[in-house]
């Protein structure tokens, strides 16, 4: 076994080491039945026998990027408004039949999509269907849900982002990096668009993306296929479909053309930085390209930013360089959060350095290697269970229109040389348009 400074000396060593085996091939092979019910209902059935388990997941494409300015923040409201009470369900009872039949349920809304899932004994299957077609059938929101949920969604910004330590970090990188548009906002909206949400905005929101042509139903686990179409036809197809398609988004944005930096002080224990450049979306060869770069720059302890900023300078307490994929664009971010003795200025510096090396040479191909096994555990870890399959068979139909991604994306990213990972980050990791956000703890907490 090597010592850890024997390690890291061969980690550090300047000259090329021998690359690992390439990985294999990742067959990936999740069957699945897909057809459109008359009212324009897509649904996707995939049987999975293994445990006595069923999934069911329903995903509206409706987001923030739905939204317009002065009535932001709807998605997510309705997302918790749908918990309120339907036709045949008093409010709490959603999750109380769901609790006493042995599952559970939650719910999720991004910039793109909202999304509600249950996943519960397969012998349940006819109870979850049941819901999720009563409170896709008809409006009934009451004043006082509406007062309620408002609220709650208050109290959630105060509490995730106005109250908490860097909570503001995502709104604040959002709209600048997005300074016009669909995304310039961020999904939980303003206190001021909360206050003023009325509830004829509310049920015009839902009759016109809560309708099942704007919907995808995903059923995924221990079923049989024809008994699970007999109960989606039973409780869905009679729900009418929209009086009008739901508007198309037309998408806005600006190219950042110079650096933007802003600074702030508050109530945070220690100095930060994010560091956010603008990429082309989910999708796109340039987003797989760069999902491989941040890969390489801080996945594990042999990670270039790991043997730099903890290891050999210990000048920060935790970073991450991440990729975001949303259906108009992306988001390639740099975090960080530093330590005593060192400066925000210093490991901004570090973490270029890093991406100039990359700019300039190929990475040396262990590190490639590396990148791609994190690649292929990720997409197995994602379709390890029948909330996860379910999960990404709505989005591949949602955002792509083409289900039988499930079995093919992972390729994208696979697909990918290091010549690639190289000439993205030339083009797209410019260093003159991105957006730096800086923080710093007040006097008062210094």
């Amino acid at each position: 076994m090597f010592s850890k400074y024997e390690l890291q000396k061969v980690l550090n060593d300047t000259k090329p080491l021998r690359a690992a085996a390439p990985v294999s091939r990742l067959t990936v092979n999740v069957n699945f039945k897909e057809f459109r019910l008359e009212n324009g209902l897509s649904v996707i059935l995939r049987r999975d026998r293994s445990v006595p388990v069923v999934a069911v997941d329903v995903c509206y494409h409706v987001g923030s990027k739905n939204e317009r300015k002065g009535k932001t923040g709807f998605a997510h409201l309705f997302e918790h408004l749908m918990f309120e009470g339907s036709e045949h369900v008093s409010k709490g009872e959603f999750d109380h039949y769901i609790s006493l039949a042995g599952g559970y349920n939650n719910a999720y809304t991004t910039e793109d999509v909202t999304n509600y899932y249950e996943v519960l004994p397969s012998n349940q299957l006819e109870l979850a269907l049941w819901l999720e077609s009563d409170r896709m059938l008809k409006f009934t929101v009451t004043e006082e849900a509406l007062a309620t949920q408002r609220e709650v969604v208050k109290e959630e910004k105060r509490w995730r982002v106005d109250n908490r330590p860097y909570g503001d970090t995502s709104e604040k990188l959002q709209g600048l990096i997005f300074p016009v548009g669909q995304y310039h906002w961020p999904v939980i909206g303003s206190m001021e668009d909360l206050n003023a949400a009325g509830m004829a905005d509310v049920r015009r929101f839902y009759e016109t993306y809560y309708t099942p042509d704007n919907a995808v139903l995903v059923v995924s686990g221990d079923i049989d296929d024809g008994d699970a179409e007999r109960l989606v036809r039973k409780y869905f197809a009679d729900i009418p479909s929209a009086k009008n398609p739901a508007p198309v988004v037309q998408f806005e944005d600006k190219s950042l053309s110079n650096a933007v930096e802003d600074a702030l002080k508050g109530n945070v224990p220690s100095p930060a930085v994010f560091a956010a450049y603008k990429i082309p979306p989910e999708g796109t060869p340039e987003y797989y390209e760069l999902s491989q770069a941040a890969k390489i720059l801080s996945d594990g302890n042999s990670s270039r930013l790991y043997k730099r900023l903890l290891y050999e300078k210990q000048a920060v307490s935790e970073f991450d360089v991440s990729i975001e994929g949303l259906e108009k664009a992306g988001v390639f971010l740099f975090s960080a959060f530093i330590a005593p003795g060192h400066t925000t200025d210093e490991v901004l510096g570090i973490f270029d350095e890093e991406i100039e090396k990359m700019k300039n040479s190929l990475v040396r191909p262990y590190e490639f290697e590396k990148a791609r096994n994190s690649t292929l555990s990720s997409y197995v870890s994602r379709l390890s269970t029948n909330s996860g399959v379910a999960d990404a068979l709505a989005h591949y139909r949602v955002i792509f229109g083409e289900t039988s991604l499930i079995n093919s994306e992972v390729d994208r990213e696979l697909n990918v040389t290091r010549e690639a990972v190289r000439r993205a980050s030339r083009e797209l990791l410019d260093e003159g348009k991105r957006v730096v956000l800086s923080y710093f703890p007040s006097e008062d907490n210094e």
